[in-house]
């Protein structure tokens, strides 16, 4: 199983310096491993077996679960009755053609795929981010997140950020608006999403979760399984080929579809993921468009992320700085010592105090 999901621990290893927080991380991270790992699993026939399996009589087996792979199969979902006596499974019993519904099951071939390409969406947002900071935090951080160094190799670097921050303040608003922008396309790709993926599934999978939920609170005798009616582990598939009178022949077989009880079992996990992410997506959102609008907000958080400062000195900054520094600036107290941000503080206080009485 190690073999399966090896390709992916790569995703896991930590950030040496945070660029952004840690919703952001759920989407390029968490998402992105979830989502390979599944499309690798649903590919991996030494779990699961052969993905389908078809009895008839008079064809190869061979031949009908290629054909049936290849071409699809199907269901009758209005046919009810007591599995076993009215029909073999729930979907599967005798039909005629042009009077009953039938509804064509050929997303198995496509899961994998689906799969995979959701994981590339998911990791765009932090493609992009990633291009556009341009390693901007790794460099101001100047290796102050080591907890051993000398005073002097402190005392250096704080002046080189120092200057930093004073020829570029007011300079940095369009820095964090690109990373606002990353925000919402993660909040925007992941509902998107879920409604790529009830069109996937022909309409079954915005409800698809809490129908299974209902299903389990049921009575026993009262189930009818929205799994097996999504992903049907028994299917019908039939076969045309010339008689020896070159008349067509039709076979109808039964085919067993054993990844369906894996796929069923990602689509319950996704439906939860999904709908828990894109919540929290939407409260980072608001939680960002307080911040933007809110001076007082980023004064409050500011106080949070240097907490070893005196309150004099973060309201002066707070007074002082424009979005963008203060997402800077919020961003470095992520990655720095405590103690080595609380003087920075202190050092771009008086700094921009002087500046301003020059």
């Amino acid at each position: 199983m190690f073999d399966v999901f090896g390709s992916v621990k790569g995703l896991l290893k930590l950030d040496s310096v945070c660029i952004d927080n840690n919703v952001f991380r759920l989407h390029y991270k968490a998402t992105v491993i979830i989502l390979i790992a599944f499309s690798l699993l649903v590919t991996s026939r030494q779990y699961i077996g052969d993905p389908i399996d078809c009895i008839v009589d008079e064809i190869p087996l061979h031949v009908m679960d290629t054909y049936c792979w290849i071409y699809s199969t199907f269901t009758i979902p209005d046919r009810t009755g007591v599995v076993g006596k009215d029909m073999v499974q729930p979907g599967v019993a005798s039909h005629v053609e042009g009077e009953d519904e039938i509804k064509y099951h050929k997303y198995y071939q496509w899961v994998c795929f689906t799969l995979f390409f959701q994981a590339i969406l998911f990791y765009v947002p932090r493609y992009l981010w990633k291009t556009w900071e341009g390693g901007r935090i790794k460099m101001l951080v100047l290796d102050l997140n080591c907890p051993v160094m000398s005073d002097e190799f402190k005392s250096e670097r704080r002046k080189l950020l120092v200057e930093y921050f004073a020829t570029n303040w007011h300079t940095q608003n369009f820095y964090a608006f690109r990373f606002f922008l990353c925000e919402v396309l993660n909040f925007v790709n992941v509902v998107g999403q879920i409604y790529f993926m009830d069109f996937f599934l022909d309409g079954e999978f915005t409800t698809y979760g809490s129908d299974v939920v209902k299903f389990t609170e049921m009575e026993p005798e009262e189930r009818i399984d929205p799994m097996s009616r999504v992903f049907p582990k028994v299917t019908k598939c039939t076969f045309h080929k010339y008689g020896a009178s070159g008349t067509v022949q039709k076979f109808d077989g039964l085919c067993v579809l054993p990844l369906n009880i894996v796929n069923e079992k990602i689509y319950v996990f996704l439906w939860f993921w999904f709908i828990i992410l894109s919540v929290l997506s939407g409260l980072t959102l608001a939680y960002r468009a307080a911040v933007i609008a809110g001076p007082k907000l980023r004064l409050v958080l500011l106080r949070a992320r240097s907490r070893l400062s005196k309150p004099e000195h973060i309201n002066t900054i707070a007074e002082m700085c424009m979005i963008g520094d203060w997402f800077v600036l919020y961003q470095l107290g992520k990655n720095i010592d405590p103690v080595v941000y609380q003087q920075l503080v202190v050092d771009l206080a008086t700094k921009l105090q002087g500046k301003e009485s020059v």
